[in-house]
């Protein structure tokens, strides 16, 4: 057999990522073939000349990161798993593409195949990820790193494409990402000016390169795409040697390079080729390979990429062992928080309350807490939409996080909430132990949804704090008072939405917050005070729901109330007994920490022999006949808010002591 040229091994190489994307898409009639034709040379020279990176060790700490931005070309990024010898990504994987229960599904997704970071899919997503990885590389590096020794040193790479560009996300997070001179983030823009609707001029001119130059970025351009692999390596070298900014490399391509009748059109972007195309493209490549068959000259030189992988991961645990052995103290943080163990005993620091001490918003109680934590929790990193002031977010115990400044911890998101959900998951799935969060108003929730449920799918433990989280707040009328809100996050699998009623059920949430590695919480938090109750606990926040007041013997009624107006259920509850009438309050900060617990448990605070049930919540109604069955009621906002004081609107909406005393007695008959 003829000894392969360089220039021939390398065109191998990149026509066994397109062959492989091919015939997987192919065989499941279904996925994104175009773009892993048209990036195929790109990823093949920024995996093979650029990324540290351990095929046999996915989770080695000082890999360089990648990120498929484009996430429905997933199989540029599946092919490169297995070319490079990961063993998430067996050839059996490659051909169960986008199959029930194969490690390579229709989007990349980081829980379910060892090699992918972030879960992308929905477009700008991944971009904005990245951002959040390159703040906690530098945030790390900042803290960790001494002129002698750097444990902490890798890049961000990022593939994204057209759709990523137009997305708002991206650009919410690009230019914080110009701002803060994240010098380890470069992306390589995959322009090829086609969209699912056709050729992008139909929608899409603006200039992307002078765009991202606004944002403070190094841009680089790359007019061959397809074939000059020697450009693509002096950009990504020009990129690295900028350390002060981050680099977008805009590389022209063909999507679906090489397909004789598709490529160049949107056909090509979203569908499989067909058999007959299929068979004209490998003719057109001079592919002479059967589906799914990698010449051996390819695989052997992709897969130098473990050999690589062990050496890059040697040298590293060479510098970290005299790291440690000059900087015992330092490395003995590192270690702790790369494991996720979170400091001994850092719980002790929650703060606790009875009825003697002074209520306030719990608003007020999160700045309490999260700077009590911020004491004690070094990995704890987060920021507000620039509502900092309004949401009480700011750790006191540290600056900004700033360019220069990244050794800090208050983010300073802007008005960017998107965005910001976006970062704080990149953060989290940087895997190091980093518990990122993200603030703004209940409300704006809806702004940055998408990345609420991505955190939710990915296991992000990121942690959201909404203030304002009802009609009670006041003036700013029905366009800042969430109504529908809580109830469509609650509809989120995997998300923790906490609405505490008082000081420890605040402290409670955040323990669970803090302690969910795997899973993100939101607290729902008061602008108005709020009475510390006599019966709330810390504990009976972990179990979703409990007792906070109660009759002897079996209750005619539960009330059941969360947040502000579980105080409401306690005072109505008095008046109630004070009528010779048994009733319990339970408190219910978090529903689907409920409906986790075993049947006993549900059992001893909601028997299902008292049918008498009402719930109280100044929110939609929405989900509360689960709990309050066809025999109980609600006191609840089924419209929206209005412009009016907080406890004007609280009255006019039935959030009184005599209208919940009466509510019940209705239900009593």
């Amino acid at each position: 057999m003829a000894v392969a040229t360089k220039k021939s091994l390398e065109e191998l190489c990149i026509n066994s990522i397109r062959f492989l994307a091919i015939d997987a898409v192919e065989k499941a009639k279904s996925g994104h073939p175009g773009l892993p034709m048209g990036a195929a040379p790109m990823a093949f020279v920024l995996w093979d000349r650029f990324m540290r990176f351990n095929p046999k060790n996915p989770q080695w700490f000082n890999r360089d990161r990648f990120v498929l931005s484009a996430g429905h070309g997933c199989m540029l990024q599946y092919a490169l798993l297995y070319l490079t010898g990961y063993d998430s990504v067996p050839l059996e994987e490659i051909k169960q593409f986008r199959q029930w229960g194969s490690k390579t599904p229709g989007h990349p997704e980081n829980f379910e195949t060892e090699g992918v970071e972030v879960t992308t899919g929905p477009l700008g997503q991944g971009i904005a990820n990245a951002v959040g990885l390159a703040i906690a590389e530098a945030h790390l590096a900042a803290k960790f790193n001494k002129p002698d020794a750097k444990i902490v040193d890798h890049y961000t790479y990022v593939i994204l494409g057209d759709g990523c560009n137009m997305e708002g996300v991206s650009g919410e997070a690009c230019s914080l990402a110009g701002h803060l001179g994240l010098g380890k983030l470069i992306a390589l823009y995959d322009d090829n000016h086609i969209s699912i609707d056709g050729d992008t001029s139909i929608s899409f001119t603006e200039d992307v390169g002078k765009r991202f130059e606004a944002y403070g970025w190094h841009v680089l351009e790359v007019k061959d795409g397809n074939n000059d692999l020697a450009a693509i390596q002096q950009a990504i070298e020009a990129a690295k040697a900028v350390t002060d900014k981050p680099s977008m490399i805009k590389v022209r391509t063909t999507i679906g390079y090489g397909s004789p009748n598709k490529a160049n059109t949107a056909g090509v972007h979203g569908a499989a080729l067909g058999k007959d195309e299929v068979k004209f493209t490998r003719e057109n490549l001079g592919w002479e390979y059967e589906p799914f068959v990698v010449p051996d000259d390819a695989l052997s030189h992709m897969r130098k990429a473990v050999e690589r992988g062990a050496s890059y991961e040697a040298e590293w645990n060479s510098t970290f062992a005299q790291y440690k052995a000059k900087y015992p103290a330092e490395a003995a943080e590192f270690e702790r928080q790369l494991a996720g163990k979170l400091p001994e005993g850092w719980e002790k620091v929650l703060p606790t309350y009875t009825p003697a001490d002074k209520g306030v918003a719990s608003r007020k109680h999160s700045e309490i807490t999260l700077n009590a934590l911020a004491t004690v929790i070094p990995e704890l990193i987060g920021g507000s939409a620039d509502l900092t002031h309004s949401n009480l977010t700011l750790m006191k115990v540290s600056g900004d996080f700033q360019k220069g400044q990244y050794h800090n911890r208050n983010l300073r998101f802007g008005v960017r909430e998107h965005g910001m959900g976006a970062i704080c998951n990149g953060i989290a799935l940087h895997n190091s132990g980093l518990i990122p969060y993200g603030a703004t108003f209940l409300v704006f929730a809806d702004y940055m949804r998408p990345a609420i449920r991505l955190s939710a799918l990915a296991e992000a433990g990121a942690i959201w704090v909404m203030t304002h989280d009802s009609i009670a707040l006041g003036e700013d009328g029905p366009t800042h008072q969430p109504v529908e809100t809580l109830a469509s996050l609650r509809a989120i699998p995997n998300l923790l939405v906490f609405r505490p009623a008082d000081g420890n059920e605040t402290s409670g949430a955040y323990k669970v917050a803090i302690e969910s590695r795997k899973r993100p919480s939101l607290l729902a938090l008061t602008r108005q005070n709020l009475p510390n109750l006599a019966g709330s606990s810390i504990e009976g926040v972990s179990k979703g729901a409990y007792i906070v007041a109660d009759s002897d013997g079996t209750p005619d009624i539960i009330l059941i109330g969360t947040g502000s107006e579980v105080a409401l259920c306690v005072d109505a509850a008095e008046k109630l007994r004070a009528e010779g009438k048994k009733v319990r309050v339970v408190s219910m900060p978090c529903t689907r920490l409920f409906d986790e617990q075993d049947a006993a448990y549900q059992e001893s605070v909601l028997p299902k022999a008292v049918t008498k049930r009402l719930a109280v919540e100044a929110a939609s109604s929405y989900g509360w006949h689960r709990y309050v069955g066809s025999e109980g009621d609600t006191v609840t906002v089924d419209r929206f808010g209005v412009s009016a004081p907080g406890e004007v609107a609280m009255e006019k909406f039935g959030f009184t002591v005599d209208n919940v005393v009466a509510k019940a007695k209705a239900v009593l008959g």
